[in-house]
C-alpha cells in the first residue's frame, strides 16, 4: 500500500483499485518515478490487478508521466489484469489523440462508466 508521504488516494472496490492524484500537476521526474513505483506496488501485490486510475482534477501531464502510464499498462497486462482511465482533462486528452496513445488505453468520461468496463 502507498507510503505515508503517498502522492496517490488509494481505494479498494471489490476486486477493482482506484488511483487517484493529490497533485493538480504531474510534471516532476522525481514525482513521477515515486508515483510509478507506488503503482508498481500495487501491481504486484495483485494476481491479475483491475486498475482504474482517476485523473479528475489533473491539469497537467509531461510526456515522462505519459511513459510511466505505458510502463504501467505494459506491467498490468503481463499478469493478466486490466487498465482502464478516467476523467481525462480534454487538453491532456488532445495529448493522447496526437500520440495516438487513445488507441492503447482503455479511456472513459467517468470513474462509475470505467468501473463497469472491467469484465
Amino acid at each position: 500500500m502507498p507510503a505515508k508521504d503517498s502522492r496517490l488516494v488509494v481505494e479498494i472496490d471489490g476486486d477493482v483499485t482506484r488511483v487517484s492524484f493529490l497533485e493538480r500537476n504531474v510534471l516532476e521526474e522525481a514525482l513521477i518515478q515515486r508515483i510509478g513505483d507506488e503503482i508498481g506496488q500495487i501491481i504486484d501485490q495483485t494476481a491479475n490487478p483491475k486498475l482504474l486510475i482517476s485523473f479528475k482534477g489533473v491539469e497537467h501531464l509531461s510526456s515522462a508521466a505519459l511513459g510511466m502510464l505505458i510502463n504501467i499498462n505494459n506491467k498490468v497486462r503481463k499478469k493478466g489484469g486490466q487498465l482502464r482511465l478516467a476523467h481525462i482533462d480534454p487538453q491532456i486528452y488532445e495529448v493522447f489523440t496526437i500520440t495516438k496513445l487513445n488507441k492503447l488505453f482503455q479511456i472513459h468520461e467517468d470513474t462509475q462508466q470505467a468501473q463497469s468496463s472491467f469484465r
